[in-house]
């Protein structure tokens, strides 16, 4: 938003203060003043002059040689270039010695012709091009013939203004027009705000007796106005619009359209004018567009519309998109007799919507989308027609056509000081809040201590009490809040025992050599149960950016799987990945995903590669088995652990375990199913998933001391031939029941399988280890411990071998 500070000087006393000044306390009070804008910056000796006569340079096509009368004894001539210069123009000179751009004009001569100074067009005196009138863009800027000759040029087109440019954020609608700014720097400075008064005679002809209103879309439109201003003179408009415009950012075009780009900018609220005559019908029809219905918009380009654009008809045909941009077959031309002014209150989202689906955003539909203020509505159009009198000749019909089911009562927002002085660390008294929120106009009672507050619709942004809090924090201001140190005793920072535990899992696996891996929690219907060690209710999103990613996975080894094959198919044939993250499990008593935190690894490749000693080994499941292993132990779990031959779909048949924990299952390990890997694309590949939630909630009993045993220990090897059904836990079992007390540790160091083996059979290799803490055993006590070991062996069917 650019704010004129001579054009805001109308409204409020800026009590001589400097721009700098005045920008440093707007961005003090909450908004951005991102840029001071000197309009004479870098001009110096600008003058008006008048051209008294001008004849053709006589060795150039496009240059002419003025005489050009200053109000001085004798003219001056100078040589210009522009294609538009006359006789009898009033125009913007630099004389000699002058500066225009920051550089200094000298006299000289162009191809031989003394020229003394140059005469300016506006975009050489420092404006964009983008709001030269169309008129003046290609040529010099000529002055209106009443104009004084002499007279400094810049206090002429008031380039010794100041702008400011405003960095508005979305909430502060309010402040997209010079009367919002108005109210704010008088809020600011405590002084009063001078709103203009729409003042004029009507004629008797009534404007309902030519035009009919009529909305079918009430909930896009509630509220839909129109005045109706006869025997127009479109042309252009004085010199102190166009300079307001162009210092607002807006171009000028002629003295109608001027007139409501100019109460746009300063009441905030959209008005477009239509040729009544091109309408054709007398009537104004608002109702939402048909599919493929077209409309040629100002900017010439036809545009197809859907049943969501809101569009203005003159009862049969499309003439508007409303509160975006009108229609060119109705727009205001230099024929136009009879306007017809429109000011009307859009719904912000639907204009959004159109807007976004055109691909055209305009000064007005900005508007709309952030929101008007409803009671602006009427007093805009009436500032219109005010205007239309004054300055293009109109006569204004009496009344004004409507439809009006709008809702306009101010907000009533309740709050106590004590809430206020709470968020804040203050202690404003409750007389400086009720004057902070009167110098913003809004009208205060107190009662029982408390404040009731009605905040004008032009405040939109101000709803709820904190809203009330930062109105006051901010005119009283943020630098006065007090530094205030907490008051609660300093606690150092930690790790709870579940983080420290997590972390603990972390950095075994990096330690041991595998890599995390992060993949996404969305994933398919398809994959989302996949693998999964526990289902429920899958949850779906609502609106999901695609297939792909539309559900909550309730496994993490589906994604990491797919990064295996990843690495895989760009030759890295050695993958070993993990990654902790969250799976989701049906929902919660307050209706959200139930969280659960599982560990996934997934293995392929070499395990072990040296090269040098030609040692190579591939990973295999009993890998991965000592990979989990080493986890239960750092977690001190080991001995709690058990695994369990199971069946999982899309895994081994014979080369997967469940993984129980306290003989409950909180995962399993193995290798993936042969189809599943051709269909991967993927050679041998183990993979394991646990919910390592169970572990690390894990009560743990604390460490106890156990002295180094002083005495030493035996050693004895067995050799079992067993079914091929078997399994070694069992086994082992049976071996530590029957050893007593005097068996320390049991380890399985053998497994032969193959075809010096009869059929069906499988030898199972252990070592036993006998020891206690209170002497040296005797052999008749290993070799009694030992019998028993092998006599219950035998008893449960193995072979002794």
């Amino acid at each position: 938003m650019y704010v004129s500070l001579k054009w805001l000087s109308q409204y409020v006393n800026l009590q001589e203060l400097s721009p700098e000044e005045i920008a440093e306390k707007i961005t003090r009070s909450g908004i951005e003043v991102e840029g001071v804008h000197h309009l004479s910056e870098g001009l110096k000796k600008l003058m008006v002059g008048e051209i008294k006569e001008k004849v053709k340079h006589p060795d150039s096509d496009h240059l002419n040689i003025c005489q050009v009368d200053f109000g001085e004894i004798e003219l001056s001539q100078i040589v210009c270039g522009a294609p538009n210069v006359e006789e009898g123009q009033k125009i913007v000179a630099v004389r000699p010695n002058g500066y225009v751009g920051g550089k200094k004009i000298k006299k000289g001569k162009l191809r031989g012709e003394v020229s003394n100074g140059m005469i300016c067009s506006l975009q050489e005196l420092g404006m964009d091009s983008k709001v030269v009138p169309k008129k003046y863009a290609d040529g010099i800027f000529v002055l209106p013939e009443d104009t004084p000759v002499g007279m400094d040029a810049i206090e002429a087109l008031s380039l010794d203004d100041v702008v400011l440019e405003l960095g508005l954020t979305p909430n502060r609608s309010d402040a997209m027009s010079m009367l919002g700014v108005a109210y704010e720097v008088a809020a600011i400075l405590s002084e009063e705000i001078n709103l203009p008064e729409p003042t004029y005679t009507a004629s008797k002809e009534k404007a309902s007796d030519v035009l009919k209103v009529s909305v079918e879309a009430k909930e896009q439109n509630p509220m839909y106005t129109a005045k109706v201003v006869k025997n127009v003179k479109v042309g252009e408009s004085p010199l102190w619009l166009q300079e307001r415009l162009m210092a607002a950012g807006v171009r000028p075009l002629n003295n109608v359209v001027d007139i409501t780009n100019y109460v746009l900018m300063e009441y905030g609220q959209p008005l477009h004018a239509f040729d009544y005559d091109a309408l054709g019908t007398g009537e104004i029809l608002v109702r939402l567009a048909n599919d493929g219905e077209r409309i040629t918009t100002l900017d010439g380009q036809e545009r197809e519309l859907t049943n969501e654009n809101l569009v203005i008809t003159n009862g049969k045909e499309a003439v508007a998109v409303a509160g975006v941009m009108g229609g060119l077959d109705s727009e205001v031309t230099d024929t136009t007799t009879t306007v017809v002014i429109e000011s009307a209150y859009f719904e912000g989202q639907s204009i959004r919507q159109t807007a976004k689906s055109l691909g055209l955003r305009s000064e007005a539909s900005a508007r709309y989308e952030k929101g008007i203020d409803p009671n602006r509505v009427i007093p805009a159009a009436e500032r219109a027609a005010q205007l239309l009198a004054e300055l293009a000749g109109g006569e204004v019909l009496e009344g004004t056509v409507m439809v009006d089911d709008l809702e306009k009562e101010p907000t009533r927002v309740v709050v106590s000081p004590d809430f206020v002085n709470a968020r804040l660390g203050m202690k404003i008294s409750l007389n400086e809040m009720v004057s902070i929120l009167k110098r913003l106009k809004f009208t205060v009672e107190t009662a029982n201590g408390l404040l009731f507050i009605d905040v004008p619709t032009r405040r939109q942004d101000v709803k709820i009490e904190e809203d009330v809090v930062e109105e006051i924090a901010r005119l009283y201001g943020y630098d006065e809040i007090p530094a205030t140190l907490p008051v609660d005793e300093g606690k150092s920072g930690g790790l709870t025992h579940y983080q420290a535990k997590r972390r603990i899992v972390h950095h075994l696996m990096q330690g041991i050599g595998l890599e995390q891996a992060l993949t996404y929690s969305l994933t398919s219907d398809e994959l989302s149960q996949k693998y999964a060690i526990e289902t429920a209710q899958t949850t779906r999103l609502l609106m999901p950016m695609s297939e792909e990613r539309s559900t909550l996975r309730q496994s993490i080894l589906p994604h990491l799987i797919e990064a295996v094959t990843y690495n895989v198919s760009r030759q890295q044939d050695t993958v070993a990945l993990y990654e902790i993250g969250s799976v989701f499990l049906g929902q919660t008593e307050e209706g959200l995903p139930h969280e659960e935190e599982h560990i996934a690894i997934a293995l392929t490749g070499d395990w072990i590669n040296h090269k040098w000693q030609g040692e190579n080994k591939k990973v295999d499941f009993f890998v991965l088995k000592g990979i989990l292993e080493a986890m239960f132990a750092k977690l001190d779990i080991e001995g709690r652990i058990s695994l369990e031959a199971a069946v999982i779909d899309g895994m081994h048949p014979g080369r997967t375990a469940k993984v129980l924990l306290d003989n409950k299952s909180i995962g399993f390990l193995g290798q993936m199913h042969p189809s599943e890997q051709k269909a991967q694309g993927i050679k041998e590949t183990y993979v394991a998933e646990l919910n390592i939630e169970a572990l690390l909630h894990t009560i743990i009993e604390p460490l106890k001391y156990a002295p180094v045993p002083r005495f030493p220990s035996v050693s004895r090897d067995i050799a079992l031939v067993v079914n091929s059904a078997a399994k070694a836990g069992d086994l082992e079992e049976i071996i530590r029941r029957a050893g007593g007390d005097l068996l320390k540790d049991i380890h399985v160091f053998d497994l032969y399988e193959g075809d010096k083996m009869e059929a069906g059979k499988k030898s199972l290799a252990f070592t036993l280890t006998y020891q206690t803490p209170e002497r040296t055993l005797t052999d008749e006590e290993v070799v009694g411990a030992h019998d028993q070991v092998l006599k219950e062996l035998t008893e449960a069917g193995a072979e002794i071998r």
